[in-house]
């Protein structure tokens, strides 16, 4: 049972959680996330790294695609200028600038034959980057860089990945059953998976089921053996021995779009909205699923350095905190300087039972600033991502769960020309420090910690984005399912480490 329908298996595409979930259960990378924030060989047995940090060589096994034919180093190299060419208009394609050329390849001023991969022979990768990047090793483990079936995607062109038969997959499963819309799909065994004797359960049949009692009287009757629960549902299951909770390294926020409302552009009245939301009830109370209250927009337990969370050393009180009586300050001296004397807002989020129940809180918080009327608008997921990336919004309830366990998987969507910023708030200070980290200090790890560290605090300072929640999953899981292991800075599961009784 998931949350939401698929809303696509591309991956130069992709952007969504669901989406992202799926395509890592039937596809793989160069290597694949573990245990510890550690990885582990994927198509690639193993790589090696230049003494620079910046060559990565990667040595392929002989893997095959569902339909019997290799995986070769050209499918990595296709997929990578397919992501980068600006034709794809992928919103993950700054993912790639660290690899040389990618950045003016996306902006359409060099040939896409340029950038810094290359296939020498069917199975050795050879990546050049433009600086080193101690983390890349997590990077290509995630979606957004898994290669692509060339054949499959040259034969559907811009319907690839629109269903389940316009795809290639090289993964533990083949998805069956999805037509680019419906709620039901199939996850069945890949018998062409390079370890596909590790993989124990045959056929996943999935559910996207929003709302939550459904899908528990689904699991209680038997049709399903894993499901979340809501806060409600928590309180009764909490003890039962079936009951699991996965923290998540991801983190939901409130952003205001400062293009279409330019008020939004004073400090005064976003550190006002901030101050007016209570945290600490909205986790505790209003969702109740072991969700917390946040520490800031960087997840915590998520990254460390020298033994200290970054969620700690960049914290700011002010800007996660809850004091109504400061609001109303704050508000009424933003409405004197914008000139502004009350404000009417629609507040944009999904349809699901968690989000309905967010932004009813939110809108019951932020009505009690004088002058400011919230009203609601809850739609389907895949309507949501849309509205929010093309600026239609007035306030919008959106997340981002972290790929891979640095601060800099965060902290990079909110610099000013990022495609996931879409409420616009822009800061060239914290520009700088971002990039200061990932150029002149991209090797010196102290100073990259303290760049994002110190990038951290200005954008909670300057209340950039209102951090609301830091999610977990609460679930119940059929004892028949043993094992089961959940990434929380990927989406993805241990598929090997299940077995099925």
């Amino acid at each position: 049972m998931v949350a939401a329908n698929i809303n696509t298996m591309d991956a130069s595409k992709m952007t969504d959680l669901i989406s992202s979930q799926n395509i890592n259960a039937t596809n793989e990378g160069l290597l694949r996330m573990s245990k510890n924030n550690s990885v582990v060989p994927g198509v690639a047995k193993n790589y090696t790294v230049s003494k620079d940090g910046k060559t990565w060589t990667f040595n392929l096994r002989h893997s095959k695609w569902n339909d019997g034919k290799p995986v070769v180093a050209s499918d990595f190299v296709n997929s990578w200028q397919r992501t980068v060419n600006p034709k794809t208009a992928s919103q993950y394609s700054y993912i790639f600038n660290n690899i040389e050329n990618a950045e003016k390849i996306n902006a359409g001023k060099m040939a896409l034959s340029k950038l810094g991969v290359k296939a020498e022979g069917n199975y050795k990768l050879v990546v050049h980057l433009i600086k080193p990047q101690s983390y890349f090793k997590y990077m290509v483990s995630q979606s957004y860089y898994f290669p692509e079936e060339t054949s499959v995607v040259k034969k559907y062109g811009s319907a690839y990945g629109t269903n389940a038969q316009k795809n290639g997959y090289n993964g533990p499963f083949v998805l069956k059953g999805w037509n680019g819309t419906n709620d039901n799909w199939k996850l069945v065994k890949n018998p062409k998976y390079w370890n596909a004797k590790s993989i124990k359960l045959d056929t996943l049949n999935i559910q996207a089921i929003k709302d939550p009692n459904t899908a528990l009287n689904g699991y209680q009757s038997g049709k399903l053996d894993f499901t979340t629960l809501s806060g409600t549902q928590v309180k009764q299951y909490k003890n039962d021995k079936n009951y699991h909770v996965y923290k998540q390294a991801s983190i939901y926020y409130l952003e205001m779009n400062e293009k279409k409302f330019p008020m939004f552009k004073n400090k005064n009245l976003r550190k006002a909205f901030s101050l007016a939301i209570d945290k600490k009830q909205l986790a505790n109370k209003v969702l109740a699923d072991g969700s917390q209250a946040p520490k800031g927009f960087v997840a915590d337990d998520m990254s460390q350095h020298n033994g200290k969370d970054f969620a700690d050393q960049s914290y700011v009180k002010s800007a996660v905190d809850y004091n109504l009586a400061e609001a109303k300050k704050y508000w009424a001296k933003g409405l004197k300087e914008t000139g502004k004397k009350s404000v009417n807002l629609t507040l944009l989020s999904d349809d699901t039972d968690v989000a309905k129940r967010s932004t009813e809180f939110v809108q019951s918080q932020l009505t009690k600033l004088p002058g400011v009327k919230i009203t609601n608008q809850n739609v389907p997921y895949k309507t949501r991502l849309a509205r929010s990336a093309s600026g239609q919004f007035d306030l919008v309830i959106t997340a981002w769960n972290a790929d891979y366990p640095d601060p800099s998987n965060f902290l990079d969507i909110l610099t000013s020309k990022n495609a996931y910023n879409n409420g616009k708030w822009s800061n060239a200070q914290y520009d700088a420090l971002v990039k200061k980290s990932e150029g002149v200090d991209a090797a010196n790890e102290n100073a990259r910690w303290n760049d994002m560290v110190q990038a951290e605090k200005i954008l909670m300072n300057d209340q950039g984005i209102v951090p609301l929640y830091q999610p977990a999953i609460s679930t119940l899981m059929k004892p028949k399912i043993q094992g089961v292991q959940f990434f929380p800075t990927a989406p993805q599961w241990d598929w090997s480490k299940i077995s099925v009784k």
